[in-house]
């Protein structure tokens, strides 16, 4: 990872160019960082939040001084996927290893004048760009059918996981149980609305198939990516209950099929998010809802203190969302 200088990018004629403010450090991030999986000269981070700078000539939406979050790009509109209200599965939606995207850690975004959603009055653009993992978060819930009064089991506490919690209480699920190992993140996970947090080995246990745990779940959303902890989620359903896999990680799990069988589970996975996820997401944080002093970590490290930043987060030494200033380079502002 190095940091550069390079030209600012001249918007086309539907693009519009974004002044970056703050931009999250994704867990997809810590793959194509860490991983080595990104591409060579690209520039990441997708979780970002600033003000219109300049607009192409054929925008009318946008104008210099508007205050916006990225979105994702526009689908198809056409498609089966579309047409059903789910265009995150859209028949040309980019593939998963990404289309040539230059991110937010950097000064300036340009963007189709399509993607921006605009930021309610009052909510401050830091706290803003919690917007695109939050609609993450609210759609694995949507994917995962919890109502209000039924159990949730989140798995894993970092930053994704912690904002699932918070969320999950904001739409009335009381009952919000957290298994996660590392001790800061437990805590973490309370103070953000967790019922309880746990260690995954003070889970409960079923000795075969077609066993049910005392206490068991409605739902596990499984955010760690962690292969022992997706393959022990099935076993903490109730019969009929559901499993969404939202956690990213290198080892794929061997599910029990014979206990999805036997108890007709669901396993299900999210993937972005509800087709008004941005806006979901906005109008939660401007609700003041959500304890987010506690959902993001205090301190905003510059932008060449992005790698050591990932580093502590895959770590777990931090543990809520972290936002990278891209204005300042060795806490000197630009």
């Amino acid at each position: 990872m190095r940091v550069e200088e390079r030209p600012v990018p001249l918007p086309g004629p539907e693009e519009v160019l974004i002044a970056v403010e703050r931009c999250g450090i994704c867990g997809t991030d810590l793959h194509l960082f860490l991983d080595g999986l990104g591409r060579p000269g690209s520039i990441g981070g997708h979780e970002y939040a600033g003000t219109v700078a300049a607009v192409g000539d054929s925008v009318r939406t946008w104008s210099a001084g508007d205050r916006v979050v990225g979105g994702p790009k526009a689908s198809c509109g056409r498609c089966a996927a579309c047409l059903s209200g789910r265009p995150v599965l859209c028949d040309v939606r980019p593939d998963v290893t990404g289309d040539g995207f230059q991110g937010g850690f950097a000064e300036f975004v340009r963007i189709h004048d399509s993607q921006p959603r605009r930021v309610p009055e009052g909510l401050d653009l830091r706290t803003a760009a919690l917007a695109e993992p939050l609609a993450v978060a609210l759609h694995a819930i949507t994917r995962s059918g919890v109502r209000a009064g039924e159990r949730a089991l989140v798995c894993g506490a970092g930053p994704l996981g912690l904002l699932v919690v918070a969320a999950l209480r904001a739409a009335g699920v009381a009952d919000v149980v957290v298994s996660e190992p590392r001790a800061g993140r437990r805590e973490r996970a309370v103070q953000v609305g967790a019922t309880s947090a746990v260690e995954p080995s003070q889970l409960g246990a079923a000795r075969m198939p077609f066993d049910v745990i005392a206490d068991p779940f409605d739902v596990v959303i499984e955010c760690s990516g962690q292969r022992p902890a997706m393959e022990g989620a099935l076993g903490q359903l109730r019969r009929g209950g559901t499993l969404v896999l939202v956690g990213t990680g290198g080892s794929p799990p061997t599910l029990d099929h014979y206990r999805v069988l036997l108890n007709e589970l669901v396993v299900t996975g999210a993937f972005n998010y509800d087709a008004d996820g941005f806006e979901q997401a906005l109008a939660l944080l401007a609700s003041g809802s959500l304890p987010t002093d506690r959902l993001i970590e205090p301190t905003d490290p510059p932008l060449d203190g992005l790698l050591p930043a990932m580093k502590d987060l895959a770590a777990g030494e931090l543990v809520a969302k972290t936002m990278i200033d891209p204005r300042s380079l060795g806490g000197s502002e630009r």
